[in-house]
């Protein structure tokens, strides 16, 4: 298809976004369409797959059919083959009356199956029936019945680990990807968060009639940088709870942190940059090493300085030697690693080139590497985050956790 024609298609269903994964998922849908073969549409919670099985619907021969959409995970094991194929009465308890079922009102139609991986293994057994030769048998009843129904399923689930421990049918999942169509998560579209921001942003306006919010230059950049795990529909909420509760229209870095929930394993600053971006560190004591690494080059200049003083003193004095020593360095205790206090030469000197004071705080190193760094850059908090190779959203959090914004 063209871009035109995608850009149409994308205009009717209200997607948002020119990205050409996203692109490509469009012009699948719509060229499997007059087709009656299984899709599967896969991608993450949030990504907005809803809308392809009606894109498949409409572009289809049976647009004029009923179009149904179940949510297999919403619906109790013990009711979910009722509702789907129906039941006779009195086939349970409860049962009071004869039930369809969403195979029989859907004849000529669509049936969307979201979270199809949710389903129970022998409920999977009676779809792979229907995928096979369209009949079905109501809950209660022996009587075969025949049904003509385009399946589109969607999961956010891996099928094929599910496949391996044994919560999924293998051959029904090759009976429902027979047409395979991926949704990109949105931290794949980054061209696509402001406008997604943006559209939102103007619907929200409208539904509660006050200006619509915008984003600062900054603020588009932390926007962009953030991982969104819960996808559209989290960009969704948190844009309708800031045009909700902010009076002021223009919104900061410092107003969008506030809502930006803190992401799993971000406790100590990212990498930022470059394909880092996004990582953390794997452990506490990578950022202890740069420092230790750092002090180590001081105390061997120091170390250099000392050894030089005691051979100019040691040179009067044939008796006296000073061979392959160096003085003891004392680091304060009050863990200030930017200044020594003190260094004490002995009788016996001692080799302190491997001695680090075993007392110094993880928080008080990081915190004395982001006061430096906001020192060295005259409290510009961008160029500081950049020099420490972590995120701005990273630094401000620490300098708030610090007190270092006093």
């Amino acid at each position: 298809m063209t871009r035109s024609e995608i850009q149409q298609v994308k205009q009717r269903f209200g997607i948002i976004g020119n990205t050409e994964t996203l692109n490509r998922a469009i012009d699948i849908a719509i060229q499997v369409a007059p087709t009656d073969l299984s899709v599967l549409i896969t991608g993450e919670s949030g990504v907005g797959k809803e809308s392809f099985p009606q894109i498949i619907h409409q572009y289809s021969r049976r647009k004029h059919g009923q179009y149904i959409a179940v949510n297999c995970g919403a619906i109790p094991e013990g009711t979910i083959d009722s509702e789907l194929f129906g039941h006779e009465k009195g086939a349970f308890t409860g049962a009071i009356g004869e039930r369809k079922g969403y195979f029989g009102e859907a004849d000529g139609g669509t049936i969307f199956l979201d979270e199809v991986g949710e389903l129970p293994l022998p409920t999977q057994a009676r779809l792979l029936r229907v995928l096979e030769s369209g009949e079905f048998i109501k809950v209660g009843s022996s009587k075969v019945q025949k049904t003509d129904v385009r399946i589109v399923a969607a999961t956010n689930v891996n099928l094929r680990e599910a496949i391996s421990s044994g919560k999924f049918r293998e051959d029904l999942y090759y009976r429902l990807n027979t047409v395979p169509v991926q949704i990109p998560p949105l931290r794949e579209r980054p061209e696509d968060i402001v406008l997604l921001f943006r559209k939102f942003a103007s619907d929200f306006a409208e539904k509660y009639r006050m200006p619509a919010i915008q984003l600062s230059e900054d603020a588009k950049r932390v926007l962009v940088s953030y991982s969104w795990p819960g996808n559209v529909r989290q960009l969704k909420n948190i844009t309708e709870q800031i045009s909700i509760i902010e009076t002021n229209r223009e919104i900061t870095p410092a107003i969008l942190h506030t809502y930006l929930p803190e992401q799993p394993g971000e406790k100590l600053p990212m990498l930022f940059g470059g394909k880092q971006q996004g990582k953390t560190f794997e452990s506490e004591r990578e950022i202890l090493y740069q420092v230790l690494f750092d002090m180590r080059q001081d105390v061997t200049e120091l170390k250099k300085l000392v050894h030089d003083i005691m051979t100019d003193k040691a040179q009067p004095v044939a008796s006296q030697t000073v061979v392959n020593h160096v003085p003891t360095i004392n680091i304060p205790s009050n863990n200030n690693i930017s200044s020594v206090h003190s260094i004490n030469v002995e009788d016996d000197i001692q080799d302190t080139e491997e001695y680090v004071e075993e007392s110094l705080s993880l928080d008080d190193l990081e915190k004395e590497m982001i006061r430096k760094a906001l020192q060295k850059h005259h409290g510009k908090r961008k160029n500081a985050a950049k020099d420490l190779n972590i995120s701005e959203r990273t630094l401000y959090r620490k300098i708030k956790e610090y007190g270092l914004d006093k």
